[in-house]
């Protein structure tokens, strides 16, 4: 059985995010236990599950090292990557994945890069728990934002630089779960100077309920932040970076209902799983 750490939304290994992907035969889904235990080995934020159903659609699963979650960006990319590399799908091919958060399609481009179709997560106007400031080390937001299915919290910060120098207490964070606050919490703000950087805005995202700290570059959360960064702009089409310590650059379209995230992805692993661990 194979497996491959695949680092997303970047063009050079180690940057971006890792993902671990495992391609399955035809057939169910192994025991859950196994995926979950597979997913707490790998130990990175997310581990993709993929089996065929039929041609050109596959199945999707993730787990982080601690629970399953309902939707992934930086996982899915990788995964389409993955079947990309094999032969699976072809240079301008869509490949559907079939996921709990419905069918994502994944769409891949003559010069390497991978669309995402993902459902929008317009945010909604919402409130901070009081503890989130000490959590963050800051208070500097003008904006709180909730994401409904998503499960995240978002803050709009006053500025790239209050972003950029955010220094949370994780164990303050994890404990905001009973606060409301079942997945994340994303923070964003416009970029300091959008035309010398390349980029429209910034974002971190914490977790606080999926055993993960900061992840390197999260492409569920930009299902919420294009809308919101769509409005204040007023313009469709934009550049995301998260500023977290690898980095990653998320090209992004809102149309209508469905935001398409475009990235690349570097095979920086590929291996096979001993005999032992298959079971």
């Amino acid at each position: 059985m194979r497996i491959r750490i695949i680092d997303a939304f970047t063009d050079a290994p180690f940057a971006g995010n890792p993902a671990a992907v495992c391609v399955l035969p035809e057939g169910p889904w192994p025991d859950a236990n196994w995926m979950a235990r597979l997913g707490a080995e790998m130990n990175l934020s997310e581990t993709a599950f993929v089996r065929p159903v039929e041609a050109g659609r596959w199945a999707i699963r993730w787990f982080t090292p601690a629970v399953e979650v309902d939707l992934c960006g930086h996982a899915t990319l990788a995964a389409a990557h993955a079947l990309a590399a094999d032969g699976l799908i072809a240079a301008g091919a869509e490949a559907v994945f079939d996921s709990n958060s419905g069918p994502l399609r994944a769409r891949t481009a003559e010069d390497g890069s991978i669309t995402l179709d993902f459902p929008a997560n317009p945010p909604k106007p919402g409130t901070a728990p009081e503890a989130l400031a000490a959590a963050l080390g800051s208070d500097a937001w003008i904006g709180v934002w909730q994401t409904g299915a998503l499960g995240d919290l978002m803050l709009e910060f006053i500025d790239e630089t209050s972003v950029r120098a955010l220094r949370p207490d994780h164990t303050r964070l994890a404990a905001l779960v009973d606060a409301g606050i079942p997945r994340g919490v994303i923070v964003t703000a416009r970029a300091d100077d959008a035309e010398a950087r390349g980029y429209d805005f910034v974002s971190r995202w914490f977790g606080t309920g999926v055993d993960v700290g900061e992840d390197p570059v999260t492409g569920s959360a930009h299902t919420a932040l294009t809308p919101l960064w769509a409005a204040h702009l007023n313009r469709d089409t934009l550049v995301g970076r998260q500023v977290s310590r690898r980095g990653g650059t998320v090209r992004l379209h809102l149309e209508g209902d469905r935001v398409l995230l475009t990235g690349r992805a570097v095979t920086v692993l590929d291996g096979t799983l001993s005999e032992a661990a298959q079971r």
